[in-house]
């Protein structure tokens, strides 16, 4: 089984990128007083789902991308089936390390992770965010700032703020304070990742940039300008810290990912 090119592809989908995700999970189930060793498995689970989206979303029928992460996207390295078949796979297994007994200690609370993945990531989610994503590159018009934001808010936004809730969802926890934080810093990751493409590296960011410039898709940069842009990514990240006040200096890893979002080179 270990050899199979969908297993290997799997395994590829899965290296490299900044664990982000499986961060806002660990830091904040430590903060609801879930160890680490429970909480890898939802950790792993949102990585696991990450990896699926972006195998899929660089298939030349979605954003048809050849370069992530520094490297030969899945299906240039094998090819569209197996990429495919790596990213299903990928997430099925997302399901099934979220479920698994040796995470989340509470039945309900694993059912309560899986349920609100499976939201997240679909139709509600990540994936409308995607289907909103294709159908503006073929709109009449740019799309505004409001649709731009929704837009966002599910492909960026839906997977974060799973990631970030997931600790109190461990517990059966209040998860506003953490919602909270999680849609400022959703959107201030995408704000950022807007300017990169502008300012950016394609070398240290391992992907290709300006192609939703040279595609005539709207932005956060093109609508707000480069400097309204920065200004707007800095005030989301300050709301998203000021959300984690009730958690104290308890949360200064949060705080620090936060910065980390709006500094990043890649």
């Amino acid at each position: 089984m270990g050899d199979q090119p969908v297993i290997e592809a799997m395994r590829y989908g899965l290296r490299g990128g900044k664990g982000l995700r499986a961060y806002l999970v660990l830091e904040s189930a430590a903060l609801h007083d879930v160890t680490a060793p429970r909480a890898i498995w939802p950790a792993a689970a949102i990585e696991a789902m990450h990896a699926y989206s972006l195998i899929h979303d660089d298939l030349p029928a979605m954003d048809d991308d050849d370069l992530r992460r520094g490297q030969p996207t899945v299906h240039v390295k094998w090819d569209e089936a197996t990429a495919i078949l790596a990213g299903d796979a990928l997430q099925s297994l997302a399901f099934e390390l979220a479920l698994d007994p040796r995470g989340a200690e509470a039945a309900q609370a694993r059912a309560d992770l899986a349920l609100t993945l499976a939201q997240a990531a679909g139709a509600r989610g990540m994936v409308l965010g995607q289907a909103l994503d294709i159908a503006a590159e073929t709109a009449a018009a740019p799309l505004n700032l409001q649709q731009i934001t929704a837009l966002q808010n599910g492909k960026t936004g839906a997977l974060i703020a799973w990631s970030a809730t997931a600790g109190p969802r461990m517990v059966g926890g209040d998860t506003a304070a953490m919602q909270a934080y999680a849609e400022a810093l959703g959107l201030a990751f995408q704000i950022a990742d807007d300017i990169l493409d502008v300012e950016g590296d394609e070398k240290t960011a391992g992907k290709r940039l300006q192609k939703d410039a040279s595609a005539g898709k709207a932005t956060f940069v093109s609508l707000l300008g480069l400097d309204g842009a920065k200004a707007r990514a800095k005030e989301l990240t300050e709301a998203a810290m000021d959300a984690l006040s009730p958690y104290g200096t308890g949360a200064d890893g949060l705080r620090d990912a936060a910065r980390f979002v709006i500094s990043r080179q890649s």
